[in-house]
C-alpha cells in the first residue's frame, strides 16, 4: 500500500474511543465534512503517493483554522491553495501557525521537496475546543487539562504506533513545541520507545505569536536540524 493511501486510511478510521471531560469537545473533519475528506485525499495523493521513508515532525493537536478546516495538519486554506496547488471552495483561513511552517517550506524547497522527505501530523491527530465562560468554542491543548490528557492516552500510544508503520524514520523524530508537548513525547517515548532521539523545535504559533520580528531566525534552525537529518548527520 502507498504512503498516502495509509494516511488516507488513517485518518478516515479516526476517533476517540472515550468520552471527554465536561465543556471540551474534539473536532473530527474527517467524520463531519465529506469535503474536507476529498481536500485531504487529494492533498496525499499528490505529495505522498509512493513508499518513500520519511521524518516525523510531530506537533500538538490540530488548531481550528488549519487542519479542523483542510484536514492537512499545519495547513489552511490559502497555504493550500497558494502553496499545494490544490483548489480550496470552502471557509477560506489564515492560521499563523501555517504561514511559519510554509515559510520553512519553501527556505527548503518547496512543497514537493519536502513532502516527499517529511511527514507532519500531532501527538493527538484530532483538534480540541473549550467552552469559555461566555459561551464561546476556544481552541484547548490537550495537555491543558489532565483529565483530558489522561483520557486522551491509549489513544495517543495507538496513533503514533499507526503512523510509524506509514514507512517513518524511528532514529529521530522532531517535536513542535519545546515546552509541554516535548516534556509529554519524552515522557511517552521513555515508557514506550518510539523513537531513538527528539530534536525539540520552539512551536510555530509560539514564534508568530512572541517572536515574530525574529521568525527568520527560526526558519534557520528549522531548516538547519531537517537539512541535517535528511543529509545523515544527525
Amino acid at each position: 500500500m502507498l504512503f498516502s493511501e495509509k494516511i488516507i486510511r488513517f485518518n478516515q478510521q479516526l476517533h476517540i474511543p472515550h468520552s471527554l471531560p465536561q465543556n471540551i469537545m474534539a473536532f473530527n473533519p474527517f467524520k463531519n465534512d465529506a469535503y474536507a475528506v476529498m481536500v485531504m485525499e487529494q492533498f496525499y495523493r499528490k505529495f505522498y503517493n509512493d513508499n518513500l521513508q520519511r521524518f516525523f515532525i510531530i506537533g500538538i493537536n490540530p488548531g481550528r483554522f488549519g487542519a479542523a478546516v483542510t484536514g492537512i495538519p499545519f495547513t489552511d486554506s490559502k497555504r493550500l491553495i497558494g502553496y499545494c496547488g490544490i483548489d480550496f471552495k470552502g471557509k477560506i483561513t489564515h492560521e499563523p501557525s501555517s504561514v511559519f511552517v510554509y515559510e520553512v517550506i519553501k527556505a527548503f524547497g518547496g512543497v514537493e521537496k519536502f513532502y516527499k522527505h517529511f511527514y507532519i501530523n500531532s501527538i493527538v491527530p484530532l483538534g480540541f475546543a473549550k467552552l469559555s465562560s461566555n459561551n464561546k468554542w476556544l481552541n484547548y491543548n490537550y495537555y491543558d487539562d489532565i483529565g483530558l490528557k489522561n483520557t486522551l492516552k491509549s489513544f495517543i500510544v495507538q496513533s503514533i504506533r499507526k503512523q510509524i508503520k506509514f514507512g517513518l524514520h524511528t532514529h529521530i523524530v522532531f517535536c513542535l513545541g519545546s515546552g509541554k508537548n516535548f516534556n509529554y513525547l519524552n515522557q511517552l517515548n521513555e515508557q514506550y520507545s518510539f523513537f531513538k532521539k527528539i530534536v525539540p523545535l520552539e512551536h510555530p504559533r509560539f514564534i508568530m505569536q512572541y517572536k515574530h520580528n525574529q521568525r527568520q531566525i527560526y526558519i534557520e534552525k528549522y531548516l538547519m536540524q531537517l537539512q541535517q537529518a535528511n543529509s545523515g548527520l544527525i
